[in-house]
């Protein structure tokens, strides 16, 4: 891989790591509602599960799911009626022991699972395989450079979006500022969801 191939690598991981989505939302708002040591769990899965998606993307199974569309609509129903939920759940815990009862408890398999139902993970794992990998020689290197990219910049801006949660903890626990902050974390992912309708 050319230095302007790594560098125009590197610029998609920022970009499509750093900006807003659903692993960046549920970081933020499980640190903020449990704490910062409950969302590592969710933290170290994404990377896990991110690049078992890369893998399999690269062995064929994404070109399968671009190919069938009924798929592609099932993955996409799937994953946005678990935003959806989440976002319903979230939208209405006001307390931070309620949501420690009932809500935000994803665990590190959950988590991982959770990036196969995320429809940006699979456009962003297409893209790397169709842009960086598919058809190129050192496909094995390639793939190798690839995935470690995307498990750093998966777990860094995972643990920052957490670490602002976590930080927000104290401040949210006065008043109603944390059903007004679950409630603004709940139209994030809704938002999310109906982006996902349009790809």
């Amino acid at each position: 891989m050319t230095w302007q191939e790594f560098t125009a690598l590197l610029a998609l991981a920022t970009a499509m790591s750093f900006t807003p989505g659903p692993n960046t939302t549920l970081a933020t708002a499980i640190a903020a509602n449990r704490g910062l040591a409950h969302a590592m769990r969710f933290v170290c899965s994404v990377p896990v599960g991110w690049s078992a998606l890369l893998l399999l993307c690269a062995a064929g199974v994404g070109a399968l799911v671009v190919a069938l569309p009924p798929l592609k609509y099932g993955i996409q129903a799937v994953g946005i009626g678990y935003l959806l939920w989440l976002a319903w759940r979230l939208a209405g815990s006001a307390t931070l022991a309620r949501v420690d009862d009932r809500d935000l408890n994803i665990g590190f398999w959950q988590g991982a699972a959770l990036q196969f139902v995320n429809i940006k993970v699979w456009l962003l794992s297409l893209t790397i395989v169709a842009g960086w990998i598919a058809g190129r020689d050192e496909l094995t290197s390639r793939l190798a450079v690839a995935l470690v990219v995307m498990q750093v910049f998966a777990f860094a801006s995972n643990l920052l979006y957490a670490s602002m949660g976590a930080l927000l903890r104290g401040w949210l626990a006065r008043g109603r500022r944390l059903l007004w902050f679950n409630r603004l974390m709940a139209a994030v992912l809704v938002f999310t969801a109906a982006w996902m309708l349009t790809v």
